[in-house]
């Protein structure tokens, strides 16, 4: 169901036309004239808006004009009479969806709603992922500990400089090296990720480094891997001390001599690519209990960047917390929430185990169950 507004100065044909669309379901107002049209198109949020051409006060070309002026994003339908139709036409190409011609015919009028329905629901869609994938980058934070990130990020990004992100989990190292890739000189190529405590010790070099067909007994094709998959752009080994040993002497030849070679190959691979390497562990630790190679610990370790917990940046919350509140009511399409000074201490004054993903979480179920203002009541039945 569609919400309608249709203009024109013939009461009966403004009638014919609501009582045909209500009829299919839509919810349909009416204006007889543009001025009226104009100031009900922007105060409401009308999927699609028919307008006569001919109209007293303000026609409907010049509606059309002052509706893309105030950008008003309904699927705009021209109707004219047949001396007006190059006009019509013109009206298409200054920004209109369509135009119909009067008499309207009804099958006409029924088929031109549902494209321009159609076309607005892909338009809404598209604006909504550009927005997800455009907050996908953001970084959220005024603490110092966030500014010096952002200042090294700054200054390393423009280089090839290998970078080492440390951090406990869900703190913000993807975020970090996406980051990196953006503001690099590689922002054009690929960014590819690999969580190297997700894949087992005996698949992860097939994984990074692909496989010929028949290399095991799987191996039914040839693979590129993830070495290959990044050529151009950055390689973002999440989880690095998780990687087993033989993994990471390979890692450490593909990082001193910029070649691969496949599993179950014996052809050297040139490759172009920037690793960026993050993990939640203590690589020094490890390497005293002789689970991670010195060697590659200061191939990789150029460029430190630590991440701090959530619980170090506190002064960020409210910050994060009014993003992830515009983020997850557009997610759900409805009203945006508003969130209470003493809520705002409330979810400062707790320990955030989970980091910036806990607090995701909780404004997510606070959303869901706490009041239209939430408050530090909601936060502690909820949160």
């Amino acid at each position: 169901m569609a919400k309608i507004l249709v203009i024109d100065d013939e009461r009966a044909i403004r009638r014919s036309i609501k009582e045909i669309l209500e009829f299919e379901k839509h919810q349909v107002e009416e204006a007889e004239e543009g001025n009226m049209a104009l100031n009900m198109a922007l105060k409401n949020n009308y999927d699609i808006i028919l307008s006569d051409i001919k109209m007293p006060k303000l026609d409907g070309i010049e509606l059309l004009q002052k509706l893309i002026e105030n950008n008003v994003q309904s699927a705009i339908i021209i109707m004219s009479g047949h001396g007006t139709i190059e006009t019509a036409v013109d009206a298409v190409k200054k920004g209109a969806y369509d135009y119909l011609a009067k008499p309207i015919d009804l099958n006409r009028l029924l088929v031109c709603v549902r494209n321009a329905l159609e076309k607005s629901e892909l338009v809404t869609e598209t604006r909504t992922l550009k927005k997800k994938i455009t907050r996908t980058v953001d970084m959220i934070g005024n603490s110092p500990a966030i500014q010096a990130i952002k200042d090294i990020i700054e200054k390393v990004a423009p280089t090839d400089a290998k970078v080492l992100i440390t951090g406990s989990n869900g703190s913000g190292k993807e975020l970090v090296a996406k980051w990196l890739h953006e503001k690099s000189n590689r922002s054009n190529g690929p960014l590819i990720e690999v969580n190297c405590a997700a894949i087992p010790s005996e698949l992860i070099e097939s994984e990074l480094f692909g496989h010929e067909k028949g290399s095991f007994t799987s191996a039914v094709a040839q693979r590129k891997g993830k070495f290959e998959l990044a050529e151009g752009g950055t390689l973002f080994l999440d989880e690095i001390g998780d990687m087993s040993l033989s993994a990471q002497a390979k890692v450490l030849r593909a990082l001193q001599e910029n070649k691969i070679t496949r599993v179950g190959g014996d052809k050297e691979i040139k490759v172009n690519v920037r690793v960026v390497a993050a993990t939640n562990k203590d690589l020094e630790k490890e390497i005293e209990r002789e689970t991670f190679r010195q060697d590659l610990f200061h191939r990789l370790n150029v460029i430190p960047v630590h991440v701090p917990s959530l619980d170090e940046r506190k002064e960020d919350i409210p910050l994060l917390t009014d993003y992830f509140l515009e983020m997850i009511c557009d997610e759900m399409g409805i009203a945006r929430k508003t969130i209470s000074a003493d809520a705002y201490k409330a979810l400062q004054n707790r320990k955030w185990t989970g980091n910036i993903r806990e607090l995701r979480n909780v404004i997510e179920r606070l959303i869901i169950l706490g009041a239209k203002e939430i408050s530090a009541a909601d936060v502690q039945q909820f949160g």
